[in-house]
């Protein structure tokens, strides 16, 4: 495979970003689409070249995948980085761009396909020693036969999407009169999620704790583990708080966890980031859950403990490289969490709040990340995830972590919009985060943690000083942003 020289990454926001610094530091002409209501976005402004794709509905933009090919082909890019969602498990997308030369990066469309059918992935898995939550072999015919099957494994259970993920298509079930209701309203909605409305029968795991590991693997069959994240803390199943490595791991978990990974990746003939997700209960049984076959939101808590760049990681792959590392070289070095910053108000269920943010002033400082899709001001759109930003911070244990984190938090400003910076805070300072006692239920089962709203302290008298007529919707300018002028096509 020839070197990549230019990438059109078909996403927007923080990750679009993202991607665009790595292809930078690598030497690589980055092109950004852009929809209607992301004209003058930062990554609209960041990139090298820019090109409209639509009006601001996500279906009429980032998921228009024609129109996305026909930029790449007159921005002459001869690949794609798809970020995460919108087009990113889509094995259409992935089929096109091979089929029109362009190199998509990321794991080829029989590995997406294969592992975005739960129902399929669940069998492989099983053919290659990794342990599954007991449940139906296949999607479910009749009511009977759920009824049958919720009978043999035992009430609760879950009614899961055989396609898609996120929580979409999911209930649980207590007991057996309201299996009817609950199998109806998780097929309508997989069906409308998906287009796909199979629906099978699975174990409801007590007080399970999510754990994911990350992997790499080339197209040479050379493989490895980037160890764990530990994702539990989760409203509408949707993470908003992560940690790498994840508290409850001892050596021996680990090791097996991350074979179990690894033999996952290998059954799918995986190349690129992936990551293997689990379900571990409160005795540490493990159990696969998914295999998200892209870069995850909570990539750079990996990248802390490691020290590696897994979108430079993922060029290398697809431009037919060997991985230069080796298991045994890879070591944990130190801890990381992830809060991620929402434009959403926590006291009311994290009900999305879009609109004007008047102040943007992310913390800095030792230990500090903050990965985000503003320069200051600007508008959070209502049509896509209300993500402001995501806040890692790095320690040499979970403590340090967790301290610069809180510094962090109540560094950051903002204003015009509510926020999760209340909750995330509340968190970090909770016993139950410090004490490590986290599950999937921990929103659910720490309500008072919604309900601390602090007070914003000077956040708001400094969103008057940036009020003023000539400056209220300014953004500062990028580096680099005489080219602006030159290299957009509107």
């Amino acid at each position: 495979m020839p070197k990549i020289n230019n990438i059109l990454i078909a996403n927007r926001g923080e990750i679009a970003l993202r991607i665009m610094r790595t292809c930078k530091e690598l030497g690589r002409v980055t092109v950004a689409v852009f929809s209607e209501a992301d004209r003058s976005a930062a990554h609209v402004r960041y990139a090298d070249q820019a090109y409209p794709i639509g009006p601001a509905p996500a279906a009429d933009s980032y998921l228009n995948a024609e129109r996305i090919l026909q930029v790449a082909r007159k921005s002459g890019a001869d690949a794609i980085h798809p970020g995460y969602g919108f087009l990113s498990e889509q094995a259409s997308f992935a089929e096109l761009c091979h089929q029109q030369g362009i190199t998509f990066i990321g794991p080829s469309a029989d590995s997406i396909r294969i592992m975005g059918d739960k129902i399929a992935a669940r069998k492989l898995m099983q053919g290659h020693g990794v342990p599954v939550v007991p449940g139906t072999p296949d999607a479910i015919g009749s009511l009977a036969e759920a009824r049958d099957a919720a009978r043999a494994i035992g009430y609760p259970v879950l009614a899961k999407a055989a396609a898609g993920g996120g929580g979409k298509g999911m209930r649980k079930v207590d007991t057996e009169k309201d299996l009817s209701q609950f199998i109806s309203l998780a097929q309508s909605e997989a069906q409308s999620a998906f287009g796909d409305g199979r629906i099978f029968i699975e174990k409801y795991l007590e007080e399970p704790r999510h754990i994911e590991f990350q992997v790499l693997a080339d197209v040479h069959g050379h493989q490895v583990h980037l160890f764990e994240r530990e994702c539990s803390i989760q409203r509408r199943h949707q993470k908003i708080i992560e940690e790498a490595p994840a508290c409850l791991m001892t050596p021996e978990i680990r090791e097996a966890m991350g074979q179990a990974a690894l033999r996952a990746a290998a059954a799918c003939g995986y190349a690129g980031a992936g990551t293997v997700e689990f379900l571990v209960d409160r005795h540490r049984n493990f159990y696969f859950m998914e295999m998200n076959t892209r870069l995850q939101v909570e990539h750079p808590i990996t990248e802390w403990i490691t020290g590696l760049d897994l979108v430079a990681q993922q060029i290398r792959v697809a431009e037919g490289q060997s991985l230069a590392i080796v298991q045994d070289g890879i070591s944990i070095r130190g801890h990381a969490v992830e809060c991620r910053i929402y434009a959403e108000d926590a006291a009311s269920g994290f009900v999305p709040d879009p609109g004007y943010m008047s102040l943007h002033l992310p913390p800095v400082g030792v230990g500090v990340r903050v990965d985000s899709a503003y320069w200051g001001p600007g508008e959070v759109p209502i049509h896509y995830d209300p993500m402001i930003a995501k806040v890692t911070t790095w320690g040499q244990d979970r403590a340090q972590a967790t301290r610069r984190m809180i510094r962090a938090l109540k560094d950051y400003r903002i204003a015009g919009v509510k926020t999760t910076l209340p909750y995330c805070l509340a968190v970090m300072e909770s016993d139950a985060w410090q004490s490590g006692q986290l599950t999937t239920h921990f929103v659910r089962d720490h309500p008072n943690l919604m309900q601390l709203q602090r007070p914003a302290r000077s956040a708001a008298a400094m969103a008057a000083l940036y009020s003023r007529k000539d400056n209220v919707r300014s953004q500062p300018e990028p580096p680099g942003s005489d080219r602006w002028l030159t290299r957009r096509q509107y």
